[in-house]
């Protein structure tokens, strides 16, 4: 047991660093701003971050400095958590407001024109063969035509694997409000995948859009 700053106590076993520590001393850390804290919480959770972000923004987005913002807001916000146990949702449902908000400043950069260089999502990953490179484009394609919100659920959903209950509070939305939107992006996302020449010999038959949790 150690003396935090505002008399906030911490349990770390004797020789224990705060990356062998639990989700809930981590966030109780990080609120008394132990300085040990903040390189801890980002050694835990980068991974993550970063996994979901170049999975909902799609190949060639820099994701870094949008990363970056995601700990920041942690840091600021991490006060506010109630239940320390919970930081992992908590640095999740930050990192779906951050893509949230990139997705819609991208729409906005497309619809009005701004940038004369094209999708990002048209730009080359140069470790994929040229067939999958090419239905990997298509694919994110077909996902810059569903809204920020809708298409940031598909990504939790159906690209990082979480629960429905994790979906909904990352997302801030009931669970019967999670399902009825992500039927509905399933929905609209499989109906252009099949009508993609390309994408459509992707399809198979399984329906990930199911009630379990």
């Amino acid at each position: 047991m150690r003396e935090l700053e505002h008399g906030a106590r911490l349990l770390v076993l004797p020789g224990a660093t705060l990356d062998e520590s639990d989700d809930a001393d981590l966030a109780r850390a990080l609120i008394a701003r132990d300085p040990q804290a903040p390189r801890a919480l980002w050694r835990r959770f980068a991974p993550m971050v970063f996994r979901m972000l170049r999975r909902a923004l799609g190949p060639g987005h820099e994701v870094e400095d949008l990363a970056q913002e995601v700990f920041l807001c942690v840091f600021e916000k991490v006060p506010t958590l109630r239940e320390p146990k919970a930081l992992k949702a908590f640095v999740i449902s930050i990192t779906v407001l951050t893509t949230r908000s990139e997705l819609r400043r991208l729409w906005v950069r497309r619809w009005i024109r701004l940038s004369g260089k094209g999708d990002a999502t048209s730009k080359a990953v140069v470790h994929l063969d040229t067939d999958a490179r090419e239905a990997l484009s298509r694919f994110y394609g077909v996902l810059d035509r569903v809204n920020a919100q809708d298409r940031t659920l598909f990504a939790l959903r159906f690209m990082e694997g979480l629960g429905l209950l994790e979906v909904a509070a990352a997302a801030g939305m009931s669970l019967a409000t999670t399902k009825r939107r992500l039927t509905r992006v399933w929905s609209k996302v499989r109906l252009l995948v099949e009508r993609d020449p390309i994408l459509s010999e992707y399809i198979t038959n399984r329906d990930d859009n199911d009630e379990s949790t």
